[in-house]
């Protein structure tokens, strides 16, 4: 069957879906979720969540890139250069939106999507998740601020879709959602009519007149469903899925898309979404200023370069292995010095045993070095050591997508950590390799001297070979004085463009032909092979051979270290299908990596047929023998190139081929559309991901994640993870879902911060195709800093078949009383105002700026203005008289005692560190600028994020200001001095 005659496949299951969502329970609707989800309701022109999250992402990323100097990041304008990362972390942020209408727990809760009237409490929700999604961010728990954003961004959406905002002929968005400083509306009382009966699927002017009056306006959002009662005269959401449009008032008011099925004022839909999309772009902006555009591009590893990460036994007998280390990692910074291409961060773990840490974190290539130089190898004696929850160290702190290198010549000591290591690679898809210096035959070392040969098991390293493979990593065993050249395989693998043609593992002895196809988008590649061989030909496309083990030749240079074979193709690579035939001892690992822009990514869904139709991501390993979806999203393609992908092929790990997955149409993925591939059923065996296609002159593109999928029969959820506040206990609730006979399982909890109160094992009893609740507490310690995550790993296994899966969340840790409080700016004198002609004269303005909570004045940045922003400390600013500093104005001087003295902001400038400069105290600020320029705005920011926007303004002003202002906002009249007598006022806007 052809691509598109799978997508009508599709269109008449969406008919179908139908009428099953006219019988499904009550919920509370939103916007549709995802792209899927316009074709289950038959709206193909619907904005959905996914689209407005994504293109303002989009939008501001590219904004931002043009801000910083062109030669940090190239070509700023170029979606294709993004990187795998930014496209993940979008993915991670719009599943965090979707799946508020996806878990049980917040799927039919009115606060998180604006229903119900309960207003006031969702205000008080999204200033929650601004709160956590700052703090994470200034912690740099990048994913954790990922998720609270895309919770932020649901519910600050809904709003413009479920509430009469639009239908009172507002035009911009509600700033008092966010920013408590702005004005704002009341709600209509619990006893106040909102509206009247509507008997058609269309309703028009259904809302009373009275809540849309100019003088007096009144605030509403329709009832969903029967859960909560629906006062005798309010909204209704409406459309068929709500049981509540029967009651009086009859009808709804909801805009969630352009089908009048499902929205009775569907025809106001894109107001709606274009007042969501800005109010979306709005939070990203306000997120841009209050982190810096550094750290916002960081966030969303914009163009970011892969982490170097090390995970090093510092044991006695490792002194071979730590020097490797240090010198491949001097090789790597010097290599790519001069480039873009050096590691975004640098990350250290040593362990030994019993202790492991503390991680080494930077980004200065010359601390890391150093980091390695202080590494002192030193005890043990006993052979096992604390590996594995080194590596569990290494994959909380590092950026997802990353390759963890782990040198080690011990066995693990903590295997019980095994399942929670392994879930936390599959879920931020992290490769774990091992390089290993040590034979079956174990020589014990203490202090470097040798003491004695002890025969231990040739199995005891398993567990890394099996993280590893599951991972798509190597184990390579290997001798000290081959550890450095085999180490090349770090150098090969911490490349931004890094992409796999091949994965295949073989565990015994074998005869084997493998394939791989180099397309013109590749411009290097490189095989590496684990193992003994013992014959090796490779082939060419147009057909020539190398014997690669007994002869150089035109086609590859071979590369042999103990442990490891290294093969380099040889410019200029034949485009097309390439063949390795290879004869081997014992077992092979084959891994081919190209350098090429072009990869994908990939989640498994499941179609979501309730209140809230769209597919809904599966968390964990796939359930095998069921329908489930697989979605794609390619990157890496500018938007003149065309490309095509028509399929998907499953690959077993000895690389043969499972099942077929047709894929529907798509030219590019700058069109924003997803792939959707459908199987009627997901196979049982292990299996890794390979996607097919045609570039614009029909040649074949092939690329491979290489990271193992175990289906499984067991799934377990975790129900919206609450955050952790400081000295109390936290429950976190989950399902564990059953689709095999009644059967005993094992659940166990780990954590990486030690917060559990209680690990388990816990043993669950759970029946046939049933399931069972179940929930673990932690407490974080009232001495915890707040803003870190804690990453929470349930595993769950089957006592009686080898059935597992696991289930990940990060816990933001905030303090017991959050500050909500934003800083305050108070007018002080108008040193200088505007006569009426403009050219001729400068207005100047001082003010103080406080913060009125607890966490101290933070940042300061002239975000718009063209004159000069001085700030001034421990002086009364109306006599201050500031010094005159020859040459370019900038972020300040450093006096004798090298403090900085009278700093001066300029717009375009990034925030001012003004808690370093002034401890967090009040601060005198003065702006001078033209008269020719009257408007100005600052932005102060207190030490947890929470912002307030100064407008500045000169006389000439005035009137625009006080019309585009509610009567009940801040408004502050300076008495001007003698250009005051003229007529001439300063009006000083406080804006959240």
């Amino acid at each position: 069957m052809q691509p598109g005659g799978r997508m009508w496949d599709r269109i008449r299951i969406g008919l179908c879906v139908l009428s099953c969502l006219l019988l499904a329970p009550p919920g509370c609707l939103a916007f549709l979720p995802n792209f899927w989800s316009r074709v289950l309701t038959l709206s193909w022109d619907s904005y959905t969540h996914q689209y407005m999250t994504e293109q303002a992402l989009l939008n501001i990323t590219l904004d931002t890139l043009r801000l910083l100097p062109a030669r940090r990041h190239g070509d700023a304008g170029d979606e294709a250069e993004l990187g795998r990362g930014f496209w993940r972390a979008v993915r991670e942020v719009v599943q965090s939106n979707a799946a508020m209408d996806f878990l049980s727990t917040t799927r039919s809760d009115p606060v998180y999507h604006f229903d119900s009237e309960r207003i006031e409490g969702a205000i008080e929700m999204l200033r929650e998740f601004w709160s956590q999604t700052l703090l994470s961010a200034r912690a740099r728990e990048y994913q954790g601020a990922r998720g609270s954003l895309g919770k932020l961004l649901h519910s600050l959406q809904d709003f413009y879709s479920h509430s009469n905002w639009v239908e009172m002929g507002q035009t911009s968005v509600y700033l008092h959602l966010l920013h408590p400083g702005e004005p704002s509306l009341p709600v209509a009382s619990e006893d106040t009519p909102t509206c009247s009966d509507c008997d058609s699927i269309i309703c028009w002017n259904n809302i009373l007149p009275e809540l849309t009056q100019k003088e007096h306006p009144l605030l509403t959002t329709g009832y969903f469903g029967t859960d909560l009662a629906k006062p005798p005269g309010k909204c209704s959401h409406g459309g068929v899925l709500d049981s509540s449009r029967a009651q009086r008032a009859r009808g709804g008011i909801n805009k969630d898309s352009t089908s009048p099925l499902f929205s009775p004022h569907h025809y106001l839909h894109d107001d709606a979404a274009r007042l969501a999309s800005a109010a979306t772009a709005a939070v990203l902006q306000d997120l841009r200023d209050a982190v810096g555009a550094a750290e916002f591009l960081r966030l969303f590893s914009v163009k970011q370069q892969p982490a170097l990460v090390f995970v090093m036994d510092t044991t006695g007998s490792m002194f071979e292995e730590i020097t490797a280390a240090r010198r491949r990692a001097h090789s790597i910074i010097q290599a790519r010095a001069s480039t873009p291409k050096r590691p975004g961060t640098y990350l250290l773990v040593p362990f030994h045993d019993p202790a492991v840490g503390p991680v080494y974190e930077t980004e200065d290539p010359e601390r890391f070095i150093q980091y390695l130089e202080d590494l002192m190898p030193l005890g043990g004696g006993d052979e096992p050591e604390m590996c594995l929850t080194a590596i569990q160290l290494a994959l909380t702190r590092s950026p997802p997508l990353s390759d963890i290198f782990v040198f080690t010549d011990a066995s693990p000591k903590d295997a019980y950590l095994y399942s929670a290591v392994e879930a936390l690679t599959r879920e931020k898809q992290s490769k774990v390799s091992f390089l290993l210096t040590e034979d079956p035959g174990h020589i014990r070392r203490v202090r470097g001297v040798r003491e004695r040969r002890e025969v231990l098991s040739p199995d005891r390293f398993s567990l890394y070979s099996s993280l590893s493979s599951v991972s798509g990593g190597l184990t390579i065993f290997t001798t000290n004085s081959d550890i450095y050249n085999v180490s090349s395989i770090v150098q090969d693998s911490i490349v931004a463009s890094k992409v796999t043609l091949l994965h295949v593992e073989s565990d015994s002895v074998s005869v084997s032909s493998h394939s791989f196809r180099v397309d013109s988008a590749v411009r290097t590649v490189t095989l590496h092979l684990t193992g003994t061989l013992t014959h090796c030909v490779l082939s060419s496309p147009s057909g020539d051979h190398q014997s690669l083990l007994d002869q150089s030749g035109p086609l590859a240079e071979l590369k042999h270290f103990k442990g490891l074979y290294r093969i380099t193709l040889l410019p200029p690579m034949e485009p097309g299908q390439w063949n390795l035939n290879a004869s081997a001892e014992g077992p092979v690992t084959l891994n081919v990596i190209g350098d090429s822009n072009m990869d994908f990514l990939y989640y498994f869904a499941v179609e979501a047929n309730d209140t809230h139709p769209g597919l809904a991501r599966v968390e964990g390993s796939p359930v095998a023998g069921v329908q489930t979806f697989l979605v794609l999203s390619v990157m890496g393609l500018s938007s003149n190139e065309d490309a095509s992908f028509s399929h998907v092929t499953l690959l077993g790990g000895n690389g043969e081929s499972l099942l077929k997955v047709p894929l529907n149409s798509s030219s590019s993925p700058s069109s924003g559309e997803e792939l959707v591939g459908w199987m009627e059923s997901v196979p049982r065996e292990p299996f890794c991901v390979r996607l097919s296609g045609k570039d614009g002159r029909g040649n074949k593109l092939e690329r491979v994640s290489t990271e193992m999928i175990q289906p499984t029969h067991v799934q377990i959820q975790v129900l919206s993870p609450p955050h952790l506040v400081l000295g109390r206990p936290t429950t976190v609730s989950f399902d564990v879902w059953n689709h095999g006979p009644a059967r005993h399982f094992i659940l166990t909890a780990n954590d990486d911060h030690g917060f559990l109160t209680q690990r388990g094992p816990h043993r669950l009893s759970v029946g046939e195709r049933a399931a069972v609740k179940g929930e673990v507490e932690l407490k974080a310690p009232e001495d915890t800093e707040s803003g870190g995550a804690v990453t929470l790993t349930l595993t769950v296994q089957a006592l009686d078949s080898p059935d597992a899966n696991y289930a990940v969340a990060l816990l933001t840790i905030m303090p017991q009383t959050p500050d909500m409080t934003p800083p305050s700016c108070s007018p002080m004198r108008v040193e200088a105002a505007c006569p009426p002609l403009c050219s001729q004269a400068s207005w100047t303005v001082s003010l103080m700026v406080a913060d009125r909570g607890r966490s101290g004045l933070a940042a300061l940045q002239l975000s718009q203005g063209q004159g000069v922003l001085t700030l001034l400390r421990g002086r009364k600013t109306g006599t201050q008289k500031p010094r005159r500093r020859e040459g370019k104005q900038g972020q300040g001087k450093a006096d004798g005692k090298g403090t900085l003295e009278e700093p001066r902001l300029l717009q375009g400038q990034p925030p001012f560190n003004v808690s370093a400069w002034a401890g967090g105290a009040p601060l005198r600020v003065r702006y001078t600028a033209s008269c020719c320029a009257p408007l100005a705005e600052l932005i102060a920011w207190d030490g947890v994020g929470n912002m307030r926007r100064c407008h500045l303004s000169s006389s000439q002003q005035r009137e625009t200001l006080e019309s585009n202002s509610s009567s009940t906002a801040q408004k502050t009249a300076v008495t001007p001095l003698m250009w005051g007598l003229m007529g001439a006022l300063l009006i000083i806007s406080a804006l959240v």
